[in-house]
């Protein structure tokens, strides 16, 4: 189905399916399908694929430091557990997207590299920059927080600000 062919009765459906309670799993075909969804509609809106990516980067990262940090929590270790959480994570969005098509269109690059991966990397190193500049700052401040949200606040800085630059640079 192309996008602008795509209803306001089809984006609805899509999106109370998206935020219909499910179980919570780790890693779930319908997060990969939503994360693909996702791109959709915000192409659909207009959206620039760069803006797109980096959010799916920092919400790759964010689902990596969660599910180790769950194991780490359950003192489930095995070896390479992280360098396998990291590939199977970044496989599960990836994935799916290139093989949707999402990579393969050539006016969507800059300098070479797809919009969407540019994104996606940008994001991630972005997210992963923030979440570590929390963990330095607060170990440095007595195992605590300088302000209240910290821990929210810190990793998504770095991804409003690259989404600013982007949105001024793709003008």
């Amino acid at each position: 189905m192309k996008l602008s062919r795509l209803t306001p009765a089809t984006l609805i459906v899509a999106i109370i399916l998206a935020i219909k309670p499910i179980i919570a799993r780790a890693v779930c075909p319908v997060c990969t399908i939503a994360v693909a969804s996702g791109v959709g509609l915000s192409r659909y809106l207009g959206i620039d694929d760069i803006i797109t990516g980096l959010w799916i980067g920092g919400l790759i990262v964010s689902m990596i430091m969660w599910t180790i940090g769950w194991l780490q929590k359950k003192h489930i270790s095995f070896p390479g557990r992280n360098i396998i959480i990291i590939l199977a994570y970044i496989a599960l969005v990836v994935l799916p997207l290139y093989f949707s098509g999402f990579f393969s269109h050539e006016a969507s690059c800059v300098c070479g590299i797809n919009k969407l991966l540019l994104g996606i990397i940008n994001g991630t190193l972005g997210f992963w920059t923030g979440a570590e500049w929390y963990t330095y700052l607060k170990i440095h401040h007595g195992n605590k927080a300088y302000f209240p949200f910290q821990k929210v606040v810190m990793p998504l800085l770095p991804l409003v600000i690259l989404s600013l630059l982007f949105a001024q640079l793709i003008k």
